[in-house]
């Protein structure tokens, strides 16, 4: 990425010193009150301009708006534009003379005229007279022979959308704020860099034992020929064995279903996931028994928050809250048999006689529904609800909604992904200017998914360990 500029107060002639960097800057002003930054004489540093140099950039500027005209700092004719343009122009220049002076080109090789390009960056498009030598043999590395875009705006792209944007709304956006025209071609071909990336994390392998994973699915609209039709975003996430949270892979399939899922298990099969103690889903018909093809000693979870919205849609507003109580008494039990006891009487109550059919929600689901019966509290709260991976799905949902349809599965998944990345990035950088505060104080979110630890697995583990210590045996 090119770098940017930093200025203190741009009157004429009282600056003193600013820097040409990436990251922080430091700042004097006349007054003498500098921002912290890193030191001047860092090898990671940006580049320095002479006090000359922007004293009369500042001038320049601050006769411009005393004048009237427009002060931009981007797009065309904008001041970052304009100085990045001549430092490039300076740096190709300062490469040429490298070239033929420092015995990199062939006997008798000397310039050989030049020839103008259009570089469209992130802060807008810039003019070049790139510089070209007699037997062809300089190569610019600042800006080199086929580059149309720096990787600054490549960045940008990718990162709007990695947010949902679509491909005309990115060329909006673009337009809009640099005065960069770039076709839906260009853009397209800029996220489809990313596909390389995505496909080798989605066949990443994985480690021979996870205790517990959790299954979803979305819904997206996708292009399918000549319709746009509704398809299932399966997604599965994994906890490891020492509590943290790992997204296993993102499927698309035509429709949510226990044959589509059996080939998503096959593969997270194949990529080294052998042994599964829990999984946990919504009691999709036949998912339970494709889970135990994939990984035969599987104890699988269905979701108790699923029931229960399942038997409460049942019901009419009113009585909504009167049934959720009710039900309540069943997946607190102590054990299964006190559990069957407790949906017996709640069959007897007004709310049971009323809605037959929400009875037969926990009855067709029991032998699903009792294994976290079980086992101890910390267990239960990880396996009786999917619920650990809602708020990732809230943010994932996000995305999806933001793009009225996509034109393919790849493109799905190229979302999600880049979007996994860019809120993990932007978490990240919170935390870190957070560092150091005490743990009230800090605001900062947590980690979306990845590597995120369950809350209360510590004792989960412990009495996972209990129950099968030559599992978690030399286990994190």
């Amino acid at each position: 990425m090119f770098p940017q500029v930093t200025r203190g107060d741009l009157d004429e002639g009282e600056v003193k010193m600013t820097m040409l960097e990436s990251g922080a800057v430091e700042v004097e002003d006349r007054a003498g009150i500098s921002s912290p930054g890193p030191d001047r004489g860092d090898a990671g540093g940006g580049l320095v301009l002479p006090e000359e140099v922007l004293a009369s950039l500042a001038g320049q500027l601050a006769k411009r708006a005393r004048s009237g005209e427009p002060v931009t700092l981007t797009g065309p004719g904008g001041l970052l534009s304009g100085i990045i343009g001549q430092v490039l122009q300076a740096g190709l220049a300062a490469e040429l003379d490298a070239h033929l002076d420092g015995g990199e080109a062939g006997e008798g090789n000397r310039r050989n005229g030049s020839s103008v390009k259009t570089l469209n960056t992130e802060v807008g498009p810039v003019q070049l007279v790139v510089p070209r030598d007699r037997d062809g043999s300089f190569g610019p590395v600042l800006v080199p022979r086929q580059a149309r875009r720096s990787d600054g705006l490549d960045a940008v792209i990718i990162s709007l959308y990695a947010k949902g944007m679509s491909v005309r709304d990115i060329a909006r956006h673009i337009r809009q704020t640099t005065g960069v025209d770039l076709s839906h071609d260009t853009i397209s071909r800029v996220t489809d860099t990313a596909l390389e990336g995505m496909r080798e994390w989605q066949h990443r392998p994985l480690e021979p034992f996870c205790p517990v994973i959790y299954i979803d699915a979305l819904v997206a609209r996708v292009r399918d020929g000549s319709a746009v039709r509704n398809k299932a975003v399966n997604i599965a996430v994994g906890i490891d064995p020492g509590g943290a949270k790992h997204v296993l892979g993102i499927w698309v399939a035509t429709a949510e279903g226990a044959r589509a899922w059996a080939q998503s298990l096959a593969q997270l099969r194949s990529r080294g996931l052998e042994e599964v103690l829990f999984a946990c889903c919504d009691g999709l018909n036949g998912l339970g028994e494709e889970i135990t093809a994939a990984w035969p000693d599987t104890t699988v979870q269905t979701c108790v928050v699923h029931l229960l919205r399942r038997s409460l849609s049942y019901a009419s507003y009113n009585d909504r809250k009167a049934m959720a109580a009710g039900l309540k008494a069943i997946y607190t039990a102590c054990d299964a048999d006190a559990a069957y006891a407790a949906l017996a009487d709640f069959s007897g109550t007004p709310q049971g006689k009323k809605y037959p059919a929400a009875v037969a929600v926990w009855e067709r689901a029991w032998d699903r529904f009792t294994p976290f019966l079980e086992y101890g509290p910390a267990l239960r709260k990880v396996l009786y609800t999917t619920n650990a991976i809602e708020s990732f799905n809230r943010e994932m949902r996000k995305v999806l909604k933001t793009r009225t349809q996509f034109p393919n599965d790849d493109s799905v998944v190229k979302t999600l992904w880049l979007a996994i990345l860019d809120i993990e990035e932007k978490r990240a950088v919170q935390r870190a200017k957070e560092a150091g505060k005490p743990a009230h104080e800090r605001t900062g979110a947590p980690r979306l998914i990845e590597g995120h630890i369950t809350q209360g697995w510590h004792e989960a583990r412990g009495e996972m360990a209990a129950r099968w210590p030559e599992r978690f045996d030399d286990r994190m």
